[in-house]
């Protein structure tokens, strides 16, 4: 099955994306707007001649790249990457959620299959080990780097 891909203008992915969904088209199999690529939505689809006649309908859609996709060039955005991904034991972290929000510590241990991470708090008096989810921080200097 084809997949083409979709120039939209900028931060309007999602909403190009909802309204190709919603027109129900049966020629229009699937359409995915991935975080990591900007200003584009791919769409599974029998024909682009339906496409086109949709394009006209929905706004921020500026036209069809020329030439199509496959499954294997597009399947690295169906899965979803880990949030602990990247993060090294050892990296000053700052956490920006929780009740530590704005606290700053180091990495003890990263628990992938939990996506969770232990840090250990700079400015506590008393080294308080903490667990948190993978995307309550940010990494602000790493040991590799």
């Amino acid at each position: 099955m084809p997949i083409f891909a979709v120039k939209t203008t900028a931060s309007q992915e999602r909403t190009v994306a909802d309204m190709l969904a919603s027109k129900e088209e049966p020629e229009i199999h699937a359409v995915l707007a991935p975080d990591q690529l900007t200003s584009y939505v791919m769409v599974e689809s029998d024909d682009t001649a339906v496409l086109e006649r949709l394009m006209e309908e929905i706004p921020h859609a500026r036209s069809i790249v020329p030439g199509q996709s496959s499954m294997a060039e597009v399947e690295h955005f169906l899965s979803p990457t880990p949030d602990v991904e990247g993060i090294a034991e050892g990296d000053i972290v700052e956490l920006i959620a929780g009740p530590f929000k704005g606290e700053k510590a180091r990495v003890q241990r990263i628990d992938e299959g939990k996506d969770q991470v232990t840090v250990e708090l700079y400015e506590a008096t008393v080294p308080i080990p903490v667990t948190v989810r993978g995307d309550q921080i940010r990494v602000l200097d790493s040991d590799e780097r």
